[in-house]
């Protein structure tokens, strides 16, 4: 995934593959999708993003899946 913002425009696109975008829908005055011909999620581009998408506070996640093992010891941990 890559995230590219133009200051110039105050636009961020948010890149989710490379595959050829068949179509863009809006989903509102300023938030685009693209899609490719499987209707699968190719990016998305967000106008007057500082505003719409708190741009300057830009962080990334990954949460790990818990094995249910380790969920089960858990909760019994806590009765």
């Amino acid at each position: 995934m890559k995230i590219k913002y133009f200051s110039n425009t105050d636009t961020a696109l948010v890149e989710f593959s490379d595959h050829k975008v068949a179509e863009t829908k809006e989903i509102n005055e300023n938030i685009y999708i693209d899609l490719d011909t499987s209707g699968n999620l190719v990016a998305m581009t967000i106008e007057h993003a500082r505003k719409q998408a708190s741009l300057p506070h830009l962080s990334y996640e990954q949460i790990e899946k818990e094995l249910p093992n380790k969920l089960q010891r858990t909760s019994k941990s806590r009765r």
